[in-house]
This record gives C-alpha cells, structure tokens and sequence, in this order.
C-alpha cells in the first residue's frame, strides 16, 4: 500500500491525523521503511467516537437480517480482493503470502459469515408470568460504541474476530490496529464502507498514546483488546473509572502433555509444524512440551530433527515453513530470552537469528529448563519450544499448571480416561486432545488466569457484545 492508502477511516471518510502527525511502517523481512501511517491524538479519536455514538442509533436498531446481509457482503468482498488484502497483510507482517492465503484468510471469511447467521439466532428466555398479572420478558441489546484495540501477529484475523460479533449484535466500534501492523484493518474498512452505513466501523491508526485516549473516552462502553498481559492490566485499571465492560484476550504459554502412550509420530509431524507456524507468534502455540520421562530423549531427539527442518522465509518463498518476527523490539526479545538460559540448559537445535536483512529467526528447541526459569515461566511468541521431562500424571499438571497463563492447553494419548482428567485439570480455557491449535468459529476462544477474559468467536463470543434488559409488562 502507498502512504496515502493508510488514512484513518472515520465517519465514512479516509483521513490522516488531524496533526499531520505520522509513524514510521518497517518491512520485517527486509528492516526497511515501505511507508507510515496516521499516529491519532485525542482530537481524532474523539472524532471516531462521535461518529460511532451518532452511527449506534440507526444500527442498533436494524433487523438481524438486515445486519447479517452486510456482514455476508464483506466477506464476499475480501474474498475477492483476496490479493489485495493479502498484500496488505505481508507487507506489514512478512509471514508467507501463500500460508495467509491458504490458511488464514478461508478461516478470517469464516467468521464473518458465521457472525452473519449467529446475528439471527440471539438466545432468549421465553415470556413467563413469575408474580400474578405480570409479564416478563427479556430483552437482549447492543452495549453501544465498542474501543477493540488488536495486536500485530495476526492483525487482519483478530480485526475480524472483534469487529464481527460487534456488529452482529448491533454495536458499533472504533478499532486501533497495532502501530506496526494497520494495513489490512484500514483496507478491511475500506471494503466494509461499501455496505456498512458511515461511523458504524471506524478505523483510527496510532501507538500507545492512541489506544490510551480511546480506552478513556466517555462515548465507549465496551473495551475489548487482544495483546499483552501488561497490555491487559493497564487497559483494566484505566477502563474501571468509567465501569467500561472489558473483554481481554491475552498471553498464553500452552502447556503440551506427551504421555508415553501417544502416538509420537502424529505428536511429532503436528508438533513441529503449530510450535513454529507464524513463527511462533500464537498465543495458543505450542510452547511447553512436557513429556513423560520414559520416552523423553525420544521424542527430544525426533523433534529437534523435524524442527530444524522448519526453516523461515521471506513473503514470496513458497517452501518457507514461516516468516519473520513482526518487528525488531520482538526478535530482542527472543534473542535476550535465549542469551539469558541458565547453564543447565541446552540448546538442540536452532538458537541463532539469520545473518540476512529482516527479523528472521531459526527454529529453536530447548532442554534441560527447569520449571523456575524465566524461559519457562515468559511468554516467548517466537519460534522456540522448550521440552522437559515429567514422571508421572500429577507432576505434569503441577508443571503444566505452573505460569501465570491460562490460555490453552493439549494433552496428547490413547487412555480415554486420562484425556478426561487432563481437561479437567488443566486450568486452561482451551483444552485440545491429540490435536492442537485447531479453531473453529462455533467454539469460544479465551482463556483464565492471566490470560483474560471473555470469549472470541462463538455464540458466548457474540452474546459478550449484549446486555440484557428485563421488560415486565
């Protein structure tokens, strides 16, 4: 996209900052400036809010049906500017244009249209008489203007899974993009302009100081955000002035039981490929591999060889198994998690940045960490697996229980029964059983502890943009 496609979207209208104020985009596969995008003060934050308070009263009001055809429309125009919207999503993110196409954007569609038909099926209570000569009815409506900010490892999908439940349930909402990756959102609202009435999606580009100023502003009643759990706890505080609802989705570090029952060649072939793909930025991605004793230095020893094989690509590499980390301050991250391993650890394979221009970092397997250590214990969201040993089924609850996130979790035998303890005691919002990384957009998605609150996708998903209000007649 040139500089001047990536305008704020507010009010039906492309815009730059009312500041004239810019941040700088950088390529992740080549560390080079391909272009900027609005960096929004106060000023245009209120001017997308205004616009969505005064949108709200004609939207929320429209018919399910009515709703449902233009969420229905909008996935029909991303599938058809499919390279368009691809190009937008690369150039800012780097990860191999043919995996977004062939993985990503069939699923991104997906949720839009399953957000259409879920908007005509909103679950309610039937009218009873609960005292004598009175009627009671419950009524379930829009929250109102809906703050969504999103992170930048799947800018486009995550823009989805916020904004179509919003607009299903008759909200309307102001997005803030990551600062590095707002391409496809602006385009995403370009295309939506087209069959969505003006200020019912607005688009406001930025940094911190952004998302600071839409957290605060009085005309937002819902503030939903994918990121951090730093991220998490200073929206939180900042939203309780207010009483603004809140749905977080935030880190996770899942937890990975191999008990030595599981079938390891499908453990290994699925494994190495969901630790790694989007070069690990998941929140869900496979992390922490805890593997019973008796078959660990098997299982280290044939994934570490199938690791190494997953090698990173620019955009166009057809053969890559994953791209760049989205930005530099990331692969600092990375690469100071791994300079910082205590001597008792040990890196099998990878461990390195590539000498190559871009972020791009091998694929890393390390042994020997212990449940204490800060590899452990952090949120890597990179491409690095560490594997440790458990004796028996407590131990690997203990282990798998053991960080503050509680996002997502798989478990990986044939003993029905122990899959069964394994989800129940996981504490996790998500528990996968010889598979893992798999969504569907008719499951929830969130996650407990320090990973939030609050469920994307799903039913539950769409009734987090309602409230309810009890009519007696």
């Amino acid at each position: 996209m040139a500089d001047d496609d990536r305008l704020n979207h507010i009010g039906g209208k492309e815009i730059p900052a009312a500041s004239g104020a810019t941040l700088p985009l950088i390529d992740p596969a080549t560390g080079l400036p391909p272009g900027t995008a609005p960096r929004s003060g106060p000023e245009d934050v209120d001017a997308a809010c205004r616009a969505a308070e005064e949108a709200f009263h004609g939207w929320s009001v429209t018919t399910p049906a009515q709703r449902q055809a233009a969420l229905l429309r909008i996935a029909d125009a991303l599938e058809r500017e499919a390279g368009a919207v691809a190009s937008a999503e690369v150039a800012d993110t780097g990860k191999p244009r043919a995996l977004f196409l062939g993985d990503e954007l069939p699923a991104i569609v997906d949720v839009l249209r399953y957000f259409a038909g879920a908007a005509r099926n909103l679950p309610g209570a039937a009218a009873a008489e609960y005292t004598p000569g009175r009627t009671s009815v419950l009524r379930r409506e829009p929250v109102g203007v809906c703050a969504q900010i999103t992170p930048w490892n799947y800018p486009l999908m995550m823009a989805v899974w916020k904004i179509a439940p919003a607009l299903a349930a008759g909200n309307t909402v102001v997005l803030k993009p990551s600062d590095s990756t707002p391409s496809s959102a602006v385009l995403l609202a370009r295309l939506a302009a087209e069959h969505l009435p003006s200020g019912v999606l607005n688009v406001v580009c930025g940094d911190r100081d952004t998302g600071r100023s839409l957290v605060a502003h009085p005309d937002v009643r819902l503030v939903a955000v994918t990121g951090s759990v730093r991220a998490g706890q200073e929206i939180a505080a900042a939203a309780a002035g207010d009483l603004k609802r809140l749905h977080l989705e935030l880190g996770g570090n899942a937890p990975v039981l191999i008990h030595a029952d599981a079938d390891l060649d499908d453990a290994v072939e699925q494994l190495s490929s969901l630790s790694f793909y989007n070069a690990g930025q998941d929140c869900t991605a496979a992390t922490r591999i805890l593997v019973d004793r008796r078959i660990h230095d098997s299982f280290l020893a044939r994934f570490a060889e199938r690791a190494a094989g997953r090698r990173p690509g620019a955009p166009d590499d057809e053969q890559a198994a994953f791209g760049p980390l989205t930005n530099a301050a990331q692969l600092t991250h990375v690469r100071g998690l791994l300079d910082r391993l205590p001597d008792h650890a040990e890196i099998v394979t990878g461990g390195t940045a590539l000498p190559r221009p871009g972020y791009f970092h091998q694929a890393t397997v390390v042994a020997g960490a212990r449940q204490e250590d800060e590899i452990v214990r952090s949120e890597v969201f990179g491409p690095v697996v560490t594997v440790q040993p458990f004796t028996d089924e407590s131990e690997a609850f203990r282990l798998a229980n053991g960080v503050p996130q509680g996002l997502a979790a798989s478990v990986w035998t044939r003993d029905h029964d122990r899959a069964m303890r394994a989800s129940r005691a996981l504490r996790t919002g998500i528990v996968w059983v010889n598979t893992h990384g798999t969504t569907v957009s008719e499951m929830p998605h969130g996650g407990v502890r320090h990973s939030g609150y609050g469920s994307d996708l799903s039913l539950t998903g769409l009734l987090d943009y309602t409230q309810v209000k009890h009519v007696m007649l």
